[in-house]
């Protein structure tokens, strides 16, 4: 799963995704209104790759900043890589387009690079999104071994997901569900790699701020790079496809960086030893999956 010279990974249907992808959720209508200009920048930068979700209620932004890059010629829609997410209440399959097509109207695109079931649920009716041209490629996101063997296990299975997004960091390395992604042809693609945005919503306040580790730290100065870089470039070097999520117009620029050096193998093993299997995302009740996020212990 090596980077081709544009920073993308082929996935297991043809189709190339960019390594890095740039986050769109926003917890609050103050955030929600800096996404617009936020993703402009993004795209202005480099990145091609935006990683959104129906539920994240910011498609309609980054629908008009795609179109105004588009417009002023920045970039063409095909080389823009847009990630949505099929939400919990839409599982039914009936409802599976339904949930897509919202998606496909606030964003104002024909179709989406990468649609993913935002929890574990049933893959039937995202292939049909697929052989209908409204998707280029299917995943899964939150999904354990248990439970991505029972969809490639299941009769009449057409495609297998593409990729399999879960929280991932330096704190919880997955390295179980990272070695059985690859053994299956399945890109692992990290969220929370840079530990978290400490929304209160979710994230226990007391929990240790990732990008305050002294070992990561010392690891940055190394490089004469920040915390947050090495944390994305630990990913990439795994063959992960990573996300973050700034909407400052520094951090978006100095995250581009993250092609551009090289971690030491010693390095790597020294950051695969920060590892406490220590999830950042607690959304138990609210998803009613009270083994959230899905550990393989």
């Amino acid at each position: 799963m090596e980077l081709d010279k544009d920073h993308c990974i082929k996935m297991n249907d043809g189709t190339k995704i960019p390594a890095v992808g740039f986050g769109i959720y926003a917890p609050d209508a103050v955030q929600k209104s800096k996404c617009e200009e936020a993703t402009k920048v993004a795209i202005e930068v480099g990145f091609r790759h935006i990683d959104g979700a129906f539920v994240y209620g910011t498609e309609e932004a980054v629908g008009r900043a795609v179109q105004q890059k588009i417009a002023d010629g920045t970039v063409k829609r095909e080389e823009i890589f847009y990630t949505g997410k099929l939400w919990s209440t839409f599982h039914r399959p009936e409802l599976v387009r339904t949930c897509l097509e919202q998606s496909l109207r606030k964003l104002k695109f024909d179709y989406i690079d990468l649609f993913i079931i935002h929890n574990p649920m049933s893959l039937k009716a995202m292939e049909a999104c697929k052989e209908a041209g409204l998707v280029k490629s299917i995943g899964v996101s939150n999904f354990n071994c248990r439970q991505l063997e029972m969809i490639l296990n299941k009769p009449g299975l057409k495609y297998k997901p593409a990729v399999n997004q879960v929280e991932c960091h330096p704190y919880f390395n997955q390295s179980k569900l990272l070695a059985f992604c690859k053994s299956k042809d399945i890109l692992l693609e990290a969220y929370c790699a840079l530990g978290s945005q400490r929304d209160k919503t979710w994230v226990d306040q007391s929990s240790p701020v990732l990008l305050e580790d002294p070992v990561l730290g010392a690891i940055a100065k190394k490089y004469n790079r920040s915390p947050a870089l090495v944390a994305l470039r630990y990913q990439l070097q795994r063959g992960i496809v990573v996300l973050f999520k700034t909407y400052t117009k520094k951090r978006i620029e100095e995250n581009f960086q993250v092609f551009y050096f090289h971690l030491s193998e010693e390095d790597m093993k020294t950051i695969d030893g920060l590892n406490k299997n220590f999830s950042y995302v607690n959304l138990n009740g609210f998803l009613g999956h009270p083994q959230y996020p899905f550990k393989d212990e």
